[in-house]
């Protein structure tokens, strides 16, 4: 699943394409990812508005449209993104077209169609449930040490599990939260609230300097993820524990184990990870 830094880095990347851009068309092709309305009403609604600035939330990527609509996309595991400056016919999987009046086109792209489209109005965006759960954003100062340790603190559950609820941070997947608690060498079974300040101290750094790189490199690729260009990442090549499972550790080259967790992979070193 596209986390934090590979919605990121399409966000930067349709940035100075779509800004300013009227919506001239949209075409829904897979009605059944429309979360919360009809498509004869999807399209008429944003049909003829100006993309005013993209935000993203989390893993959510927000379109800002005049006048007061928010397009809001969830990648989910396959989802992509592609913009194309003269336009397209329309490849296999894509599930919507936004066209614009300059001729270019954003296509969304879905093999597995679990992603989700929602269109709400900017004024009840702040109620809309699965943004308003969300913690804060790692790369932003709303990201602050004590308030981390307060809010991990409060919580029983593995420490794995508690980074991929998003309610302590936000944007946070598997990838990301296997090789943040392998940068601050906490293992990701350790209770959460078991954590010393030392230990809580080096997991907020490390969340903060992976995901950094990792938007850096573009994003990870794994299976499906490009940029708005369509072109993939290249993080996967400095991962140092995820999809590595009976590898040897690259820093003391002991065995990588792996485990599930909330129903995810899990991967870690039982060396640089202590129990």
């Amino acid at each position: 699943m596209p986390e934090l830094p590979e919605v990121e880095t399409i966000r930067r990347g349709l940035e100075p394409h779509l800004l300013g851009q009227r919506i001239s068309a949209v075409n829904v092709l897979r009605p059944s990812q429309l979360h919360n309305v009809v498509p004869e009403v999807f399209c008429s609604q944003l049909v003829g508005t100006i993309i005013q600035r993209l935000e993203r939330r989390g893993k959510y990527l927000l379109f800002f449209c005049s006048p007061g609509l928010a397009l809001i996309i969830h990648l989910r595991m396959t989802g992509q993104l592609i913009y194309y400056p003269q336009g397209n016919i329309g490849e296999t999987y894509t599930r919507l077209i936004l066209s614009l009046e300059s001729k270019a086109q954003l296509h969304f792209r879905d093999l597995r169609a679990l992603g989700q489209i929602t269109l709400v109005t900017t004024a009840k965006l702040s109620a809309w449930k699965p943004l308003a759960k969300l913690g804060p954003e790692p790369l932003s100062t709303d990201f602050t040490l004590g308030e981390f340790q307060t809010a991990l603190k409060r919580r029983r559950a593995p420490i794995k599990n508690v980074l991929l609820a998003q309610q302590v941070v936000a944007g946070l997947g598997n990838i990301y939260a296997d090789e943040s608690l392998f940068q601050a060498g906490i293992n990701p079974l350790h209770p959460s609230n078991a954590l010393s300040l030392r230990q809580s101290t080096l997991l907020w750094k490390s969340i903060r300097k992976t995901l950094a790189a990792a938007i850096g490199y573009g994003g990870t690729t794994i299976s499906d993820y490009v940029n708005a260009g369509g072109t993939a990442g290249s993080f996967q090549q400095q991962l140092l524990v995820y999809g590595r499972k009976g590898q040897s550790c690259n820093h003391c080259g002991t065995r990588l184990v792996g485990c599930r967790l909330a129903g995810r992979s899990t991967v870690y070193c039982p060396r640089c990870q202590p129990l």
